[in-house]
């Protein structure tokens, strides 16, 4: 096969004109050969902004070229299930933005039809792949915090008055698989899971709510099997905040800012150990994350490495966020099987 990787690029999203097409145009050995978008004159300006050779009308054009070997779904939420099938039919190996599907059902169908395809599927989670992260992930198995006990993740911003009183951004509507939990919060519930390495038992949560219907702010808890608890927060209503803190028996790990997206030249964190009155300043290099995140999926698409996380694990993820979606609008403790996290 051929070692260039060509994506094809569903639609205008901030996140894609921003971050993803331009990871993809940095990664060794990709590129952008077409884009597909219902919003023309956008579509022109992104195009020229970033070299993208053609612009078609609508998204059927993109899964059907031949000259396309991955699909990227920066779509709303509502419509990842819907064009992830369509690739996968069409022989398209596909990253799909974050949540990965509206409910846990839709992620298993996606899943299942990527193992049909014979195809790669991953979310996109970039997080995971700033080098931060994967040295906090290292300094965990090794024990570096003892044994880890709790996790507190939080990711909050505001929205602007107009954009809460319009209610039309997709955020903010429930049939568009909108709300702070989907989100944002989903980043919490992969951040405890994936450094706890287990998945929760039961989940707790509560929530405001907006006159539509989704939520605008929620404080959720997660309990594992050994004991161990995750708080997460999520919302559109509070001051910017991006952190998670790692806490264990002998130390804790706070990621005071920044915590999913870094963009400074150093991305910053704080290992606090008990017998010591004030934590150690560290760091990491600064790397784009989308970046990693795209030469990743295109190494596994050559064959060089494997998925750091398969179609399934994004499953286990919406679990989770089904089980809390629940749990507001219940009231109630909700309980899952937890096991072990691959």
């Amino acid at each position: 096969m051929s070692e260039t990787v060509n994506w094809g690029i569903l639609g205008t999203a901030t996140i894609a004109r921003k971050c993803v097409i331009p990871a993809i145009q940095a990664a060794p050995g990709c590129r952008v050969p077409v884009l597909g978008s219902r919003r023309p004159e956008a579509a022109r300006d992104l195009a020229r902004k970033h070299q993208i050779d053609r612009i078609v009308a609508g998204y059927e054009a993109v899964i059907s070229d031949p000259e396309v070997t991955a699909v990227y779904i920066p779509l709303p939420n509502h419509l990842h299930h819907e064009w992830t099938l369509k690739a996968l039919a069409a022989g398209k190996h596909v990253l799909c933005e974050k949540p990965i599907a509206c409910n846990a059902q839709e992620a298993d169908e996606m899943a299942a039809a990527a193992d049909k395809a014979g195809k790669l599927l991953m979310e996109g989670f970039m997080y995971r792949f700033h080098p931060r992260s994967r040295l906090l992930k290292q300094m965990v198995a090794e024990g570096r915090l003892g044994t880890l006990k709790l996790i507190r993740a939080a990711f909050c911003y505001r929205m602007e008055p107009q954009v809460l009183a319009a209610a039309t951004n997709f955020r903010l509507r429930p049939e568009k698989g909108g709300g702070a939990l989907m989100d944002v919060g989903c980043y919490g519930v992969s951040t405890a899971r994936w450094f706890f390495g287990q998945e929760p038992i039961a989940v707790q949560a509560l929530a405001t709510h907006h006159s539509s219907g989704v939520d605008l702010q929620l404080v959720a808890t997660l309990k594992f099997a050994g004991g161990q608890l995750a708080v997460v927060e999520a919302g559109f209503v509070s001051a910017l905040q991006q952190t998670y803190t790692l806490v264990g028996d002998r130390a804790a790990i706070e990621l005071p800012h920044n915590a999913y997206i870094p963009w400074e030249k150093e991305a910053f964190f704080t290992l606090r150990e008990v017998d010591q009155e004030s934590g150690r300043n560290m760091s990491t290099p600064g790397a784009d994350e989308y970046q990693h995140l795209v030469v990743h999926f295109a190494d596994a698409i050559r064959g060089r490495t494997h998925l750091d996380f398969a179609p399934e694990e994004s499953v286990r993820n919406m679990r989770v966020l089904d089980a809390l979606a629940e749990a507001v609008r219940s009231g109630e403790t909700v309980r899952l099987n937890g096991r072990r996290t691959p």
